[in-house]
């Protein structure tokens, strides 16, 4: 066997080796969420405080129209997809601030992802054929048949060819082709069923139809009490000064 035969036999078994390990492999751990301190009470005393009725508006924070939401980008990691999802995500946290939104892969259906990890098995036992033929239909007491001359005739580009289709499909297989949007557990958007992408504009427009009016208007109710607080304090001091 020279370099050349152990090269088209060992590409095939290092992509098998590879996903077996993959399949196997365990999950990673899942990024620590940041740590919020509390927000001391509204009228507790501080130390370092000039009044204990004075308040900082700078120090104020106010929640955004998108607090409380959790927008879910699945997409098709192998179809490199992830530039988009990125894109989206980008425009969401702009128009939203302080909405929640996950980046997560949607895998292929469980009956293609079995047939793609069965892809590499067919190719190694394809070109093993190919290459020991005469050894292997005899021990099963068969006679090789006419079609296996013709492609040892060119095995060099059988095995090519077997390589490249097996790629090919292995690639196919592990393909979902989906860019599938959900807010809060709900789906808005489908590129599995609109057989496209969703633009900036009707993406941002969904998510803002989906957004909680209670929450908007808690928000909104929070942000004008907490002018009316800075207000009145800014009145007492010039009163007291």
């Amino acid at each position: 066997m020279d370099r050349v035969q152990l090269v088209l036999l060992g590409l095939p078994i290092l992509l098998f080796c590879s996903d077996v390990v993959t399949l196997f492999a365990p999950q990673p751990p899942a990024a620590p969420k940041p740590h919020r301190h509390p927000h001391p009470a509204s009228g507790a005393f501080q130390p370092g405080d000039a009044s204990p009725d004075a308040a900082d508006p700078a120090q104020v924070a106010v929640d955004g129209p998108g607090t409380g939401t959790t927008v879910e980008l699945k997409f098709c990691a192998s179809c490199s997809y992830k530039g988009n999802a990125m894109t989206m995500k980008r425009m969401l946290d702009t128009s939203f601030p302080g909405i929640h939104v996950v980046l997560e892969n949607y895998p292929p259906p469980f009956p293609k992802r079995a047939l793609g990890k069965m892809v590499p098995f067919v190719q190694v036992g394809a070109i093993a054929t190919l290459m020991a033929g005469d050894q292997i239909f005899p021990r099963f007491g068969m006679v090789p048949p006419p079609w296996y001359y013709s492609l040892r005739a060119n095995r060099f580009g059988t095995m090519a060819s077997v390589w490249m289709f097996g790629n090919f499909a292995q690639s196919l297989l592990q393909s979902s082709g989906a860019f599938e949007v959900y807010c809060n557990g709900q789906l808005v958007f489908s590129k599995l069923s609109e057989q496209r992408f969703p633009s900036e504009l009707e993406l941002r427009e969904l998510i803002g139809n989906r957004l909680s009016d209670s929450q908007i208007g808690k928000n909104l109710e929070k942000s004008l009490v907490l002018e009316d607080d800075v207000e009145s304090t800014d009145a007492h001091l010039s009163v007291s000064t």
